[in-house]
């Protein structure tokens, strides 16, 4: 009997416990959702179950001066730009996390009546890199691998000498693009490639392939480079690429409308509208992930950006090492980090970005260091209207005097072509030779 008196005790202490913790989550929740209105805080960290919900600090104060400007200019661009584009998604611009504008455009299908709204993921494509890129780093970070590592220190059947992960990252291992040979040797269209596919066709049939070129001798942006690391990633975690990123980022900081796309989620995920409207139909290239396939809200995008702008994930010396400029040999505004666009600007300014494309749909992801800002676009009818969101960081200081160029990543040697029978033709719209995947 007075076993099981204790046992009781012992039950109802426990039970006590998990009411107290849970009491103290829903506060600090509660605290979260009225961050917007706070003086900055520091970063904390709540243990639920075997998970850790990261606490991102507190937004910086805003005055409403500049709130009100901020959201005056973004909203005269959005009326002259974005608005009538075809735009359909969703944009949100924020400073020190403050959003300072914000508004969703369409409807899920295009026509219907399913609209968009906040929790609404749409197809990000290759700013799905730098997702990728930073769980790299922070493998890193951890001293699980090394930078300088050859890549076939951790897959030894790599015939493809001297490639470091460093040269992955950074775009600067001569691959070949696996968009094109893949459409070459893959005989049956109808089968969807997986990451291993990709692998195999590297090793196992290198003498078909052509444009392999000797690592770290230029900078040639090939979505090969990010299906690997998201291969070696599984390597040295021992887990999907999937459930790794959704435990080590998307969890713990609570973006609860982020995913990376499977099979699973073919019948799910919203559609997606070349310029004239059409649906583009899932294909074979679908189930790669890595370079695309994360799917996400500009708010939870927000999330993202708050975390690479505090020190809860990551220390300094991992984030100065990703936005380092690698690709100096052409001089030049342009460059790339590790998982990172840059814009290195005479007067000193630099702006961080990456843009995404994957058949309809197309994001932006623009990050500015010196005045803590963010822009971020996501659609899924395309248009080239989204990269032109860069020229809204005039907004936040003077970056640059004369507009920039689109940053749409479908130019040669930046991006791979769509398959000819599925490559619309150009526009008077956009007056660009469309492209698959940016």
């Amino acid at each position: 009997m007075l076993y099981l008196r204790c046992l009781y005790r012992k039950t109802y202490f426990h039970i006590f416990v998990v009411f107290i913790l849970s009491g103290l989550f829903l506060i600090y929740s509660s605290s979260v959702l009225e961050s917007c209105k706070t003086a900055p805080a520091k970063s904390a960290a709540i243990f639920i179950a075997d998970t850790v919900i990261l606490a991102v600090p507190a937004v910086s104060t805003i005055s409403e001066i500049e709130r009100t400007k901020l959201y005056q200019k973004t909203l005269t661009w959005y009326d002259t730009v974005l608005k009538n584009s075809g735009f359909n998604g969703g944009i949100l611009v924020a400073k020190g996390g403050n959003i300072v504008f914000e508004k969703y455009k369409g409807t899920v299908r295009l026509g219907g009546k399913d609209s968009i709204t906040s929790v609404t993921p749409f197809h990000i494509a290759s700013v799905s890199k730098t997702i990728t890129a930073m769980a790299t780093l922070k493998l890193w970070q951890d001293g699980k691998i090394n930078l300088d590592d050859l890549y076939s220190k951790y897959f030894p059947t790599f015939n493809y000498p001297g490639i470091t992960i460093r040269n992955l990252l950074s775009h600067r291992s001569g691959l070949p693009n696996y968009l094109y040979f893949m459409e070459k040797l893959w005989a049956n269209k109808k089968v969807h490639i997986k990451n291993q596919d990709v692998f195999n066709y590297l090793v196992n049939r290198k003498g078909e392939l052509t444009n392999i070129a000797p690592p770290d001798t230029r900078f040639t942006y090939c979505n090969t480079n990010y299906a690997l690391l998201a291969l070696l990633i599984e390597k040295v975690t021992g887990e999907q690429f999937p459930a790794y990123i959704n435990k080590t980022f998307f969890i713990p900081l609570q973006m609860k409308n982020t995913f990376i796309y499977t099979p699973s989620d073919s019948a799910s995920v919203p559609p997606n509208y070349d310029w004239r409207g059409r649906e583009i139909p899932l294909m074979y290239l679908d189930d790669v992930y890595g370079d695309k396939n994360v799917y996400s809200t500009v708010r939870d995008l927000l999330k993202w950006d708050r975390a690479l702008s505090s020190n809860v994930i990551f220390k300094q010396a991992t984030l100065d090492e990703a936005y380092k400029p690698y690709s100096n040999e052409r001089p030049g505004v342009k460059n790339y980090g590790l998982g990172w666009r840059m814009d290195n600007f005479p007067n000193g300014k630099k702006m961080i970005f990456h843009n995404g494309w994957w058949h309809g749909n197309n994001a932006a992801f623009i990050r500015l260091h010196d005045e803590d800002a963010t822009i971020i676009l996501v659609n899924n009818h395309y248009t080239a209207a989204t990269y032109k969101a860069k020229n809204l960081i005039n907004i936040f200081a003077n970056y640059f005097d004369k507009p920039q160029e689109d940053e749409s990543e479908n130019a040669p040697p930046l991006a791979p072509s769509l398959p000819n029978k599925l490559r619309p033709s150009k526009t008077k719209q956009d007056k660009t030779t469309f492209r698959q995947k940016k």
